[in-house]
């Protein structure tokens, strides 16, 4: 079990927005613009957190699982995710709801437009699926989704979620960590990289079929060995306590919360070990724009935008809510050592 010591940045869980509270004061905030619009003469401009939150309360219901879908997952994996427990992996800031978090997605398999996925994805066959283990280690083969996770405890982790385009979320993810599922195939010391693999079936993935893609398929991701290790790196399988939805990548994800979201890979099939960098999809696409760290660095600009400052969703025209963007994505005391020494403008 990881004992972590607490950062600066650490809260209690009771401090975190729950997602029924924010979404009732978006309510109450949409409420308001329109007033305003009908000449009513109301503003929220001055309008405190607390007293939208105090607002919002009172019609808090007991349980917000009401507003949270099972998508097709066995029943078994429905139960070991919510006998999920609590972590020390907490973050200050306030929960995306699970609307946004389910329905803005880059899942390029499905579709260009971010609520693409969560159409197009909705009927994606989780149930059986396997993992292929390959490359330098001693115990390659194909593993079923229950022999990857049955010998693992679930916890709950808050972590942030930061874009390359310049958009964030904060989201309590379901999972593990990497680690231990990556020691189970005991990895050689020639495995210096390890590589994964989305799902390639166009039948159930239009974008997969597409005349107008140019993305090379299947999407393609890769972690430094250490990196994949740091106790910060977490596989997924559920997020706000219950199974992924198709469209967040179900039923296994990754999750590297320090580097921009492309790194963090949907609907993994394949895990490969290497002694070599992976090509990845992103780099072969656009090398110049999306380099194989991608750690998330306000210092150093994408070609066509700068990422000194990102949008926290859900925001409106009338609460635009942008802010800055910390360095590592404000996991720089448990991250910065990994590239010790390292020029982070070049290997972006």
């Amino acid at each position: 079990m990881l004992i972590r010591t607490k950062n600066r940045s650490d809260v209690r869980s009771s401090e975190i927005t729950s997602e029924t509270v924010y979404q009732d004061r978006r309510r109450f905030l949409k409420k308001g613009g329109q007033f305003a619009l009908a000449g009513l003469g109301l503003t929220l401009v001055g309008c405190s957190d607390d007293l939208t939150q105090t607002i919002a309360a009172k019609n808090t219901p007991a349980s917000t699982d009401v507003n949270i879908p099972q998508f097709n997952a066995p029943q078994w994996l429905q139960q070991k995710v919510a006998a999920h427990t609590k972590s020390q992996f907490l973050t200050e800031d306030a929960l995306t709801p699970y609307p946004t978090v389910a329905g803005y997605n880059n899942f390029y398999e499905f579709g260009y437009g971010k609520q693409d996925p969560a159409e197009h994805a909705k009927d994606l066959i989780t149930d059986p699926w396997s993992v292929i283990v390959e490359g330098a280690v001693e115990k390659p083969g194909t593993y079923t989704l229950e022999d990857i996770l049955k010998p693992h405890d679930l916890e709950e982790r808050i972590y942030r979620l930061r874009c390359v385009e310049a958009w964030s979320m904060v989201v309590p993810w379901v999972g593990y960590s990497l680690a231990n599922m990556l020691k189970r195939f005991q990895p050689t010391s020639k495995a210096k990289y390890v590589e994964f693999h989305t799902l390639y079936d166009p039948e159930q993935m239009p974008g997969q079929r597409s005349r107008l893609s140019s993305i090379e398929y299947p999407y393609v991701e890769g972690l430094r060995i250490d990196e994949a290790i740091n106790p910060l790196t977490f596989m997924a399988v559920g997020l706000y306590g219950k199974t992924l939805p198709p469209q967040n990548g179900a039923p296994l994800r990754l999750v590297v919360p320090w580097k921009y979201g492309f790194k963090s890979i949907k609907s993994i099939v394949r895990i490969r070990f290497t002694e070599t960098i992976p090509r990845t999809t992103w780099v072969k696409s656009g090398p110049s724009e999306y380099g194989f760290f991608a750690n998330v660095n306000p210092n150093v600009d994408h070609p066509r935008w700068s990422q000194a400052m990102e949008r926290r969703l859900p925001d409106t025209l009338w609460e635009p809510n942008r802010i800055e963007t910390r360095m590592f994505n404000g996991y720089e005391e448990e991250v910065a050592h990994l590239y010790s020494g390292m020029d982070l403008s070049k290997y972006y």
